[in-house]
Protein backbone atom coordinates (compact mmCIF):
# COMPACT_ATOMS: atom_id res chain seq x y z
CA UNK A 1 0.00 0.00 0.00
CA UNK A 2 1.11 3.57 -0.67
CA UNK A 3 1.00 6.45 1.78
CA UNK A 4 -1.75 9.03 1.54
CA UNK A 5 -0.71 12.38 0.07
CA UNK A 6 1.17 14.77 2.30
CA UNK A 7 3.27 17.90 2.06
CA UNK A 8 7.00 17.55 2.75
CA UNK A 9 9.26 20.11 4.45
CA UNK A 10 12.99 19.77 5.07
CA UNK A 11 14.17 22.00 7.93
CA UNK A 12 17.65 22.86 9.19
CA UNK A 13 17.06 24.19 12.69
CA UNK A 14 14.87 23.59 15.72
CA UNK A 15 13.37 27.06 15.32
CA UNK A 16 12.42 26.32 11.71
CA UNK A 17 10.96 22.96 12.71
CA UNK A 18 8.80 24.52 15.43
CA UNK A 19 7.62 27.22 13.04
CA UNK A 20 6.67 24.60 10.44
CA UNK A 21 4.81 22.49 12.99
CA UNK A 22 2.77 25.50 14.09
CA UNK A 23 1.94 26.35 10.49
CA UNK A 24 0.62 22.85 9.68
CA UNK A 25 -1.78 21.29 12.16
CA UNK A 26 -1.38 17.54 12.33
CA UNK A 27 2.15 17.58 10.89
CA UNK A 28 4.53 14.81 11.94
CA UNK A 29 8.27 14.95 12.53
CA UNK A 30 10.50 12.47 10.70
CA UNK A 31 14.04 11.59 11.70
CA UNK A 32 15.33 8.18 10.58
CA UNK A 33 11.86 7.15 9.43
CA UNK A 34 11.95 3.56 10.72
CA UNK A 35 8.88 4.07 12.91
CA UNK A 36 6.86 6.50 10.79
CA UNK A 37 7.30 5.21 7.24
CA UNK A 38 5.69 1.78 7.88
CA UNK A 39 2.69 3.55 9.46
CA UNK A 40 2.43 5.83 6.43
CA UNK A 41 2.56 2.90 3.99
CA UNK A 42 -0.18 1.09 5.91
CA UNK A 43 -2.15 4.36 6.16
CA UNK A 44 -2.28 3.96 9.92
CA UNK A 45 -0.86 7.50 9.97
CA UNK A 46 -2.14 10.19 7.59
CA UNK A 47 -0.40 13.44 8.47
CA UNK A 48 -1.12 16.48 6.36
CA UNK A 49 2.59 17.27 6.33
CA UNK A 50 5.94 15.69 7.17
CA UNK A 51 8.68 17.80 8.73
CA UNK A 52 12.06 16.21 8.04
CA UNK A 53 14.45 17.11 10.87
CA UNK A 54 17.20 14.65 9.93
CA UNK A 55 19.57 17.43 8.86
CA UNK A 56 19.52 19.45 12.09
CA UNK A 57 23.12 19.16 13.28
CA UNK A 58 22.32 20.57 16.75
CA UNK A 59 20.23 17.46 17.44
CA UNK A 60 23.03 14.99 16.69
CA UNK A 61 25.90 13.63 18.74
CA UNK A 62 27.00 12.57 22.22
CA UNK A 63 28.81 14.53 24.92
CA UNK A 64 29.72 13.49 28.45
CA UNK A 65 30.48 15.64 31.48
CA UNK A 66 31.11 14.68 35.11
CA UNK A 67 27.48 13.84 35.87
CA UNK A 68 25.54 13.39 32.63
CA UNK A 69 25.55 11.77 29.21
CA UNK A 70 23.98 14.24 26.76
CA UNK A 71 22.55 12.60 23.64
CA UNK A 72 21.02 14.37 20.67
CA UNK A 73 17.76 12.73 19.57
CA UNK A 74 19.03 12.30 16.00
CA UNK A 75 21.92 10.14 17.21
CA UNK A 76 21.69 6.67 15.67
CA UNK A 77 21.58 3.46 17.66
CA UNK A 78 24.86 2.38 16.06
CA UNK A 79 26.62 5.59 17.10
CA UNK A 80 25.59 4.93 20.71
CA UNK A 81 26.57 1.26 20.53
CA UNK A 82 30.02 2.14 19.17
CA UNK A 83 30.70 5.03 21.57
CA UNK A 84 33.63 4.33 23.92
CA UNK A 85 32.50 7.19 26.17
CA UNK A 86 29.00 5.72 26.55
CA UNK A 87 30.39 2.24 27.19
CA UNK A 88 32.65 3.65 29.91
CA UNK A 89 30.15 5.77 31.86
CA UNK A 90 26.81 4.12 31.04
CA UNK A 91 27.36 0.60 29.69
CA UNK A 92 23.66 -0.26 29.77
CA UNK A 93 23.06 2.21 26.94
CA UNK A 94 25.77 0.68 24.77
CA UNK A 95 24.40 -2.80 25.49
CA UNK A 96 20.82 -1.87 24.58
CA UNK A 97 21.82 0.04 21.43
CA UNK A 98 23.76 -2.95 20.14
CA UNK A 99 20.74 -5.25 20.49
CA UNK A 100 18.24 -3.14 18.57
CA UNK A 101 16.98 -4.63 15.31
CA UNK A 102 19.57 -5.41 12.66
CA UNK A 103 22.50 -3.40 11.26
CA UNK A 104 20.28 -1.51 8.82
CA UNK A 105 17.97 -0.40 11.63
CA UNK A 106 20.85 0.51 13.95
CA UNK A 107 22.61 2.55 11.26
CA UNK A 108 19.55 4.56 10.28
CA UNK A 109 17.21 4.55 13.28
CA UNK A 110 17.55 7.26 15.92
CA UNK A 111 17.09 7.20 19.67
CA UNK A 112 14.80 10.22 19.53
CA UNK A 113 12.55 8.71 16.91
CA UNK A 114 12.41 5.49 18.88
CA UNK A 115 11.35 7.04 22.19
CA UNK A 116 8.94 9.49 20.55
CA UNK A 117 7.21 6.59 18.79
CA UNK A 118 6.92 4.81 22.18
CA UNK A 119 6.27 1.32 20.90
CA UNK A 120 5.73 -0.95 23.95
CA UNK A 121 8.07 -3.49 22.34
CA UNK A 122 10.95 -1.02 21.96
CA UNK A 123 14.09 -1.34 24.06
CA UNK A 124 14.94 2.31 24.80
CA UNK A 125 11.86 3.21 26.87
CA UNK A 126 12.57 0.39 29.30
CA UNK A 127 16.29 1.09 29.61
CA UNK A 128 15.98 4.86 29.88
CA UNK A 129 13.32 4.55 32.58
CA UNK A 130 15.60 2.27 34.60
CA UNK A 131 18.44 4.78 34.16
CA UNK A 132 16.25 7.68 35.39
CA UNK A 133 16.87 9.60 32.17
CA UNK A 134 15.51 13.07 31.52
CA UNK A 135 14.00 14.34 28.24
CA UNK A 136 14.50 17.95 27.21
CA UNK A 137 11.59 19.25 25.14
CA UNK A 138 11.22 22.51 23.26
CA UNK A 139 8.03 24.18 22.08
CA UNK A 140 6.60 27.62 21.56
CA UNK A 141 4.48 29.55 24.02
CA UNK A 142 2.84 32.97 24.06
CA UNK A 143 4.04 35.33 21.32
CA UNK A 144 5.83 32.31 19.76
CA UNK A 145 8.57 32.45 22.40
CA UNK A 146 10.66 29.31 22.73
CA UNK A 147 9.74 27.28 25.83
CA UNK A 148 11.91 24.48 27.23
CA UNK A 149 10.82 21.86 29.74
CA UNK A 150 12.38 18.69 31.12
CA UNK A 151 10.42 15.49 31.70
CA UNK A 152 11.57 12.38 33.56
CA UNK A 153 11.47 9.15 31.55
CA UNK A 154 8.95 7.74 34.02
CA UNK A 155 6.54 10.55 33.04
CA UNK A 156 7.45 10.81 29.35
CA UNK A 157 5.90 7.48 28.30
CA UNK A 158 2.15 7.63 28.86
CA UNK A 159 0.88 4.57 26.98
CA UNK A 160 1.18 2.53 23.80
CA UNK A 161 2.50 4.85 21.06
CA UNK A 162 1.84 7.77 23.40
CA UNK A 163 4.12 10.26 25.15
CA UNK A 164 3.88 13.60 26.90
CA UNK A 165 5.17 15.41 23.78
CA UNK A 166 2.74 18.08 22.64
CA UNK A 167 1.67 18.55 19.02
CA UNK A 168 3.99 21.53 18.53
CA UNK A 169 6.95 20.27 20.57
CA UNK A 170 10.29 18.66 19.72
CA UNK A 171 12.52 16.42 21.78
CA UNK A 172 15.91 18.16 21.74
CA UNK A 173 18.07 16.17 24.17
CA UNK A 174 18.18 13.03 26.27
CA UNK A 175 20.12 13.29 29.52
CA UNK A 176 21.28 10.14 31.31
CA UNK A 177 23.09 10.15 34.67
CA UNK A 178 26.67 8.88 34.61
CA UNK A 179 26.92 5.60 36.52
CA UNK A 180 29.29 5.44 39.50
CA UNK A 181 31.70 2.62 40.33
CA UNK A 182 29.26 0.97 42.72
CA UNK A 183 26.55 0.68 40.07
CA UNK A 184 26.10 -2.29 37.78
CA UNK A 185 23.56 -2.83 35.03
CA UNK A 186 22.19 -5.30 32.52
CA UNK A 187 19.42 -5.72 29.98
CA UNK A 188 17.74 -9.04 29.25
CA UNK A 189 14.97 -9.72 26.79
CA UNK A 190 13.05 -12.40 25.00
CA UNK A 191 13.08 -11.02 21.47
CA UNK A 192 10.88 -11.77 18.49
CA UNK A 193 13.20 -13.69 16.13
CA UNK A 194 12.26 -11.74 12.98
CA UNK A 195 12.24 -8.15 14.26
CA UNK A 196 14.21 -8.38 17.53
CA UNK A 197 11.44 -6.39 19.17
CA UNK A 198 11.00 -7.19 22.83
CA UNK A 199 8.31 -9.69 23.80
CA UNK A 200 9.39 -9.34 27.45
CA UNK A 201 12.41 -7.38 28.65
CA UNK A 202 13.98 -6.25 31.90
CA UNK A 203 16.46 -3.44 32.57
CA UNK A 204 18.29 -3.52 35.90
CA UNK A 205 20.56 -0.98 37.56
CA UNK A 206 21.85 -1.97 41.00
CA UNK A 207 24.29 -0.47 43.47
CA UNK A 208 26.40 -2.93 45.43
CA UNK A 209 28.55 -2.84 48.53
CA UNK A 210 30.51 -6.06 48.38
CA UNK A 211 27.87 -8.63 47.48
CA UNK A 212 25.02 -6.68 49.07
CA UNK A 213 22.52 -4.67 47.04
CA UNK A 214 22.13 -1.13 48.40
CA UNK A 215 19.97 0.37 45.64
CA UNK A 216 17.97 -1.06 42.76
CA UNK A 217 16.11 0.13 39.68
CA UNK A 218 14.19 -2.60 37.86
CA UNK A 219 11.94 -1.85 34.87
CA UNK A 220 10.01 -4.21 32.60
CA UNK A 221 9.17 -3.67 28.95
CA UNK A 222 7.32 -5.42 26.15
CA UNK A 223 4.41 -6.67 28.22
CA UNK A 224 2.44 -3.52 29.06
CA UNK A 225 1.49 -0.30 27.20
CA UNK A 226 4.42 1.54 28.82
CA UNK A 227 7.46 0.60 30.91
CA UNK A 228 6.59 -0.91 34.28
CA UNK A 229 8.70 -0.18 37.34
CA UNK A 230 9.04 -3.35 39.42
CA UNK A 231 8.98 -1.69 42.85
CA UNK A 232 8.32 -4.99 44.63
CA UNK A 233 11.45 -6.52 43.10
CA UNK A 234 13.51 -3.45 44.01
CA UNK A 235 12.32 -3.60 47.62
CA UNK A 236 13.10 -7.31 47.84
CA UNK A 237 16.65 -6.77 46.54
CA UNK A 238 17.73 -3.81 48.68
CA UNK A 239 19.70 -4.86 51.74
CA UNK A 240 20.12 -8.45 50.55
CA UNK A 241 23.21 -10.37 49.51
CA UNK A 242 22.83 -11.28 45.85
CA UNK A 243 22.74 -15.03 46.23
CA UNK A 244 20.87 -17.34 43.87
CA UNK A 245 18.06 -17.83 46.41
CA UNK A 246 17.66 -14.11 47.13
CA UNK A 247 17.66 -13.19 43.44
CA UNK A 248 15.03 -15.84 42.67
CA UNK A 249 12.88 -14.67 45.58
CA UNK A 250 13.12 -11.05 44.47
CA UNK A 251 12.33 -11.84 40.83
CA UNK A 252 9.25 -13.78 41.90
CA UNK A 253 7.81 -10.57 43.35
CA UNK A 254 7.33 -9.09 39.88
CA UNK A 255 3.76 -10.40 39.71
CA UNK A 256 2.87 -7.81 42.38
CA UNK A 257 3.85 -5.01 39.98
CA UNK A 258 2.00 -6.11 36.85
CA UNK A 259 -1.62 -5.64 37.98
CA UNK A 260 -3.95 -6.01 34.98
CA UNK A 261 -1.77 -4.20 32.44
CA UNK A 262 -0.17 -7.19 30.70
CA UNK A 263 -0.98 -7.37 26.99
CA UNK A 264 -1.63 -10.35 24.80
CA UNK A 265 -1.09 -10.31 21.04
CA UNK A 266 -0.09 -12.52 18.09
CA UNK A 267 3.44 -12.86 19.51
CA UNK A 268 2.58 -13.96 23.04
CA UNK A 269 -0.41 -14.24 25.32
CA UNK A 270 -0.72 -12.19 28.49
CA UNK A 271 -0.34 -15.39 30.52
CA UNK A 272 2.88 -16.28 28.74
CA UNK A 273 4.31 -12.81 29.29
CA UNK A 274 3.47 -13.02 32.99
CA UNK A 275 5.31 -16.34 33.19
CA UNK A 276 8.39 -15.07 31.35
CA UNK A 277 8.69 -11.74 33.20
CA UNK A 278 10.35 -13.12 36.38
CA UNK A 279 12.73 -15.18 34.25
CA UNK A 280 14.01 -12.12 32.38
CA UNK A 281 14.23 -10.11 35.61
CA UNK A 282 16.29 -12.88 37.16
CA UNK A 283 18.58 -13.05 34.13
CA UNK A 284 19.16 -9.30 34.20
CA UNK A 285 19.99 -9.29 37.92
CA UNK A 286 22.43 -12.17 37.48
CA UNK A 287 24.16 -10.35 34.60
CA UNK A 288 24.29 -7.05 36.50
CA UNK A 289 25.82 -8.74 39.53
CA UNK A 290 28.34 -10.61 37.38
CA UNK A 291 27.09 -14.01 38.48
CA UNK A 292 27.12 -17.14 36.35
CA UNK A 293 23.81 -18.89 35.82
CA UNK A 294 22.20 -21.55 33.67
Amino acid sequence: MFAAKFEYYKVNSVAEALQTLRAHNGAKLMAGGHSLIPLLKLRLARPAALVDISGILDLQGISVDDTTVHIGPLTTHQTIAASEAVARVCPLMAEVAGEIGDPQVRNRGTIGGNVSHADPASDWPTALTALNAQFVIQGTGALHRRVTRTVAAADFFTGALSTSLGEHEILTEIQVPVMNTAQHSAYAKMAHPATFFSVVSAAVVISMSGNRCTQASVVLGGLAPKPVRAASVEEALIGQDLTADNIAAAAAQVSNDLAGEVMGDIYASAEYRRAVAPVEVKHAIYHAAGLAHS
